[in-house]
């Protein structure tokens, strides 16, 4: 009747009741609020270092601002906040085995040095390859081949009744007599990984950067019992608070216990929430 297409119907009946701008752009209904943006500034300034993907998941978790990544990207970059990353090269060598499905099917083992006083402490750290969980972990002040047996057995007993198979390097301690006859002793699996290439055991050795960034640059530590305490603490929030950019920004506790299916929900309850909110702020402004 009118001599209209549906389309530009639909579109005028969408913005009904919405100020006219002539031909400007029309906030849409997934636009942050003002608030949200300010929130989202003042954090990523109380945030300095965390990349957005990981503020975005804190925001939510923390009920600051329930936003996409793409949202959150877009107010950071436009404020000059985005955190600069350095980028590395893929490496062309294959993938190697295949993926654990659930938590102790895999779990990594390595040993890391810690510089203390001028000396140097040793971290033996056990990680499980689907979860990233550090299920067990200590800092020594001496090492011997019997020591890494003792912390997988510790690990052991506080997850028992799992068929581990259990990825090292090549070091002395992994490639003795005495760990081969334990690892069948314990009925555990060994994998060894591909000589002179850190990367084919990448789980731990991702850790160890890790805390070695995060904290251990950082730190200063009075005393070996000291050293011990702060780590420990560290590994906690590792475990329980630390968003993972490999584990859909959850932490390594919601992988092991299972509860990743309903964290995700409820971060998609909020961004629906938020949505809906948005809507009908801009409705009673209008």
């Amino acid at each position: 009747m009118i001599n209209i297409s549906s389309s530009k119907y639909y579109s005028w009946s969408s913005r009904q009741g919405m100020p006219n701008f002539h031909n400007g752009k029309i906030p849409k209904s997934n636009w942050l609020l003002d608030w949200e943006t300010e929130a989202i500034i003042h954090f990523a300034k109380n945030h300095a270092g965390e990349g957005y993907r990981r503020m975005t998941y804190m925001m939510m978790d923390e009920d600051v601002v329930a936003a996409s990544p793409a949202a959150v990207y877009r107010v950071l970059k436009k404020n000059n906040l985005l955190n600069k990353w350095k980028t590395t090269k893929k490496s062309s060598k294959g993938n190697g085995f295949d993926q654990p499905f659930g938590p102790h099917q895999h779990w990594h083992v390595d040993i890391k040095y810690v510089n203390f006083k001028g000396t140097f402490l040793f971290l033996i750290s056990v990680i499980d390859g689907y979860s990233r969980y550090i299920v067990h972990h200590e800092l020594r002040q001496n090492m011997q081949e019997y020591d890494v047996q003792l912390k997988i057995q510790k690990a052991i007993e506080k997850f028992p009744g799992n068929n581990t198979r259990i990825i090292s390097d090549n070091g002395s301690q992994f490639i003795s007599k005495d760990f081969a006859m334990y690892i069948k002793f314990a009925g555990l699996q060994h994998v060894r990984t591909s000589i002179a290439y850190p990367p084919a055991n990448g789980k731990i050795e991702r850790f160890h950067k890790t805390i070695n960034e995060e904290h251990l640059k950082k730190a200063s530590m009075i005393n070996i019992g000291d050293a011990r305490k702060q780590i420990k603490e560290y590994i906690e929030f590792y475990n329980t608070k630390r968003l993972h950019s490999s584990l859909f920004y959850l932490t390594p506790d919601d992988y092991l216990k299972g509860t990743v299916k309903e964290k995700l929900e409820v971060r998609e309850n909020k961004l629906t929430e938020a949505r809906i909110n948005r809507i009908k702020a801009r409705s009673f402004a209008s």
